[in-house]
C-alpha cells in the first residue's frame, strides 16, 4: 500500500447561501471537528489537518465521544477499540487539535434531535467552520447528515464534509483497521493508521516459563474491549514508561495467544526483548508495537521443538527490525 495523496476532496455543504442578517461570527470563534476517531487513522488526521489549513492561526476544537456510541446503543455490536481514550487524545493533538473535548455518550444524548445536538454540542463552541467526514451521522436514530448539519447551522457556521481517504483504492476506516488487526495483518494496519499498531498495559507476573527457556518475557493481560492482533508471533518493539530504558523502543519478538504447548487458557501478549535478560519490568507500564507477523500460533510436541522455533523467531525478528 502507498501513502494517501493530499488531493482528497473537502467541500462546503450547500443549503446556506449566505449568513443570516444580524448574525455574526464571534471574535473568539473556533474551528470544530467532530467524530468518533477511534484509532485516529490517516483519515482522521487529514480531517484535523484540513481544519488547521482553513484557519492556520485559529483554535481547533476536536469533539469526540466516549464510550463508543454502540456500547450504549447496542452493546452486543460494540467494536473492539483500536486505542484507549488517552492515546486518542494524544494523537488528535499531534494531528493539530488545540483542544480535545470528550463527550460522555449517554442514552440521553443519543435521543437528542439533530437540532438539539447542534444547539447543545456545537453552538456553545462558537464555530466559524465545522468539519466532519462524509459518513458522519448524529441525532436520534442517526438521522442527521452533513447536509442537515449545514442547514441547521445556516448563518452561524459553515460546514465542510470530507470524502473518506483511500490508500491504493482501500477506504481508510476504523472498521477496516480493526479487521486487518484481527487478521494479524499489522503491516496494513500501520498503513491505515499512519503508525504501527500498539497495545499497552502494566507488566504482570506470568508462568515464568520464558526465563526457564532462555527467553524471558514481559507479560500483558489483554485489556477487555480492545482490538488485539490474531494469535501468532510478531516482530515489534517494547517501550517502557519508566526505568533505565524509559522511552526507548526495544526490538522484540512478541507472542499473542494462549500458549497452547502448555495448555494455556488465558490470552496474553508476551514480549521478549531481543538479547536482553537484564530487564526488570514487573509493575511497569509498557507499550508494545507490532511491525510484522512472523507466523501463526503452533502447539508443539515438546520443549525442544518449541525452543528451536523460538530461536528462529527471534532471528527473524532481529533481521526485520534491523
Amino acid at each position: 500500500m502507498t501513502t494517501p495523496s493530499d488531493d482528497f476532496r473537502i467541500r462546503a455543504m450547500g443549503g446556506c447561501p449566505h449568513r443570516l442578517p444580524g448574525v455574526s461570527v464571534p471574535e473568539e470563534s473556533s474551528t470544530v471537528v467532530i467524530g468518533n476517531f477511534d484509532g485516529v487513522h490517516r483519515g482522521h488526521q487529514a480531517l484535523v489537518q484540513q481544519a488547521k489549513r482553513l484557519d492556520p492561526d485559529g483554535y481547533v476544537v476536536v469533539v469526540t465521544f466516549w464510550p463508543h456510541p454502540l456500547t450504549v446503543l447496542a452493546p452486543d455490536q460494540a467494536p473492539a477499540l483500536l486505542c484507549p481514550l488517552e492515546r486518542r487524545i494524544d494523537w488528535l493533538k499531534e494531528a493539530g487539535a488545540s483542544e480535545v473535548r470528550v463527550v460522555n455518550f449517554t442514552p440521553e444524548i443519543a435521543n437528542w434531535s439533530p437540532a438539539a445536538f447542534v444547539e447543545r454540542m456545537i453552538s456553545p463552541l462558537q464555530p466559524e467552520h465545522v468539519l466532519v467526514g462524509q459518513n458522519f451521522r448524529f441525532g436520534r436514530h442517526a438521522v442527521g447528515t452533513p447536509q442537515a448539519l449545514s442547514e441547521i447551522g445556516c448563518g452561524r457556521f459553515e460546514v465542510h464534509a470530507m470524502d473518506l481517504v483511500a490508500i491504493s483504492g482501500v477506504t481508510v476506516s476504523s472498521t477496516r483497521a480493526r479487521e486487518v488487526v484481527a487478521a494479524g495483518d499489522v503491516a496494513e494496519a500501520a498503513e491505515l493508521l499512519g503508525r504501527p499498531f500498539e497495545v499497552g498495559g502494566v507488566v504482570v507476573m506470568g508462568d515464568q516459563r520464558g526465563r526457564e527457556l532462555g527467553f524471558p518475557t514481559a507479560n500483558l493481560v489483554l485489556p477487555e474491549g480492545r482490538a488485539v492482533p490474531a494469535d501468532g508471533v510478531y516482530a515489534g518493539w517494547l517501550e517502557p514508561s519508566s526505568g533505565p530504558d524509559a522511552g526507548r523502543r526495544l526490538p522484540s519478538a512478541i507472542s499473542v495467544g494462549t500458549n497452547p504447548t502448555f495448555d494455556g487458557v488465558e490470552r496474553r501478549v508476551e514480549t521478549y526483548v531481543i538479547d536482553r535478560d537484564d530487564l526488570e519490568l514487573y509493575g511497569v507500564d509498557v507499550k508494545v508495537t507490532f511491525a510484522e507477523r512472523l507466523r501463526g500460533q503452533i502447539k508443539f510436541d515438546g520443549i525442544e521443538p518449541l525452543i528451536s522455533q523460538m530461536t528462529d523467531d527471534v532471528d527473524a525478528a532481529r533481521k526485520i527490525l534491523a
